[in-house]
C-alpha cells in the first residue's frame, strides 16, 4: 500500500490517516510483566490525542512553541502524548528545562517537586488510562482523572507549522519526512523501543499506512506467538539481543 500524500505537520498526517482507514489498528501495546494488551484504532488514537491536546492547552495553558518534557517508558500513552504535543505545536524533550512535565509512576517522586513552578501531569500507566489508586502529591495533575472531561476533537487556535520544532533540532516537516526507515509501507512493526527514543516507530505507521506493536518488559519466549497473532512484518527489538 502506498504512503500517504506528502504532509508537513503532525495534525495533517493524522487527518490523512483517518481519511484513509480510520478503523484500522494503529497502536498496539503489550506488557509481558502485567499481561496487558491494548489496541487503538486510528480513530481511537486520534481521540486520545485530541483529549490530551485539549488538556495541555485548556488546563495547563501550554501554547505553540513551548516545550513538553515527557518521561514515560515504552507504553501506548507515549505516542499519545507525543502526538498531542505535536498537534499543539510543542517541542517534546526528555530532559532539561520545559514548560510542563509528563511522568509515570516510576518518576513521579523525581518530578513532584517541580509542580510549584511548572505543570506536572502524572499517569499511572494503568489499562484504559485509569487514575492513580492513591492521592498524588500537591499540585500534580492525575492524567487518569483530568483527561476524561476533555472533548474527543481538538482544533488548535494557533496550528503548528512545518518549521515548528517537534523534537530538539527536528522540525515537524523533518520528523514526517523519510518514512519507511523501520518498516515498509503498509507493514506492521514489532518493537521494544518507544517513539521518543526512535520517532520512526510512530511516524512510519502514520505516513506509511501501517501500524506498530510496542512491547514492554519483553519475554523472548512470547516473541513468535506475538508475531503470529499480530501478523507483524518487521521487527526492531534491540532490547532482546
Amino acid at each position: 500500500m502506498p504512503t500517504l500524500a506528502c504532509v508537513t505537520t503532525f495534525p495533517a498526517v493524522l487527518q490523512q490517516t483517518l481519511r484513509a482507514d480510520a478503523a484500522r489498528p494503529l497502536v498496539t501495546f503489550y506488557d509481558d510483566a502485567s499481561g496487558e494488551r491494548t489496541e487503538l484504532s486510528a480513530t481511537t488514537y486520534a481521540n486520545w490525542v485530541a483529549k490530551t491536546a485539549s488538556l495541555l492547552v485548556e488546563e495547563l495553558d501550554l501554547e505553540r512553541g513551548g516545550r513538553l518534557l515527557v518521561d514515560l517508558p515504552t507504553h501506548w500513552l507515549t505516542p499519545v502524548f507525543a502526538g498531542a504535543a505535536w498537534t499543539v505545536g510543542l517541542c517534546v524533550v526528555t530532559e532539561g528545562d520545559a514548560d510542563a512535565v509528563v511522568c509515570g509512576p516510576d518518576s513521579l517522586t523525581a518530578y513532584a517537586g517541580h509542580a510549584a513552578s511548572v505543570p506536572v501531569v502524572a499517569s499511572a500507566l494503568h489499562p484504559l488510562g485509569m487514575r492513580f489508586a492513591d492521592p498524588l502529591p500537591d499540585g500534580v495533575h492525575d492524567f487518569g482523572v483530568e483527561v476524561w472531561s476533555q472533548p474527543d476533537a481538538f482544533v488548535p487556535w494557533d496550528p503548528p507549522t512545518d518549521d515548528d520544532e517537534a523534537l530538539p533540532g527536528t522540525t515537524q516537516a523533518a520528523l514526517l519526512d523519510g518514512g519507511g526507515r523501520l518498516v515498509a509501507p503498509g507493514g506492521r512493526l514489532l518493537t521494544t523501543v518507544g517513539p521518543l527514543e526512535e520517532p520512526a516507530t510512530l511516524v512510519d505507521a502514520l505516513v506509511g499506512h501501517g501500524s506498530t506493536v510496542w512491547w514492554r518488559n519483553p519475554d523472548p519466549e512470547t516473541r513468535s506467538r506475538k508475531v503470529g497473532i499480530e501478523r507483524t512484518t518487521a521487527e526492531h527489538l534491540p532490547d532482546l539481543f
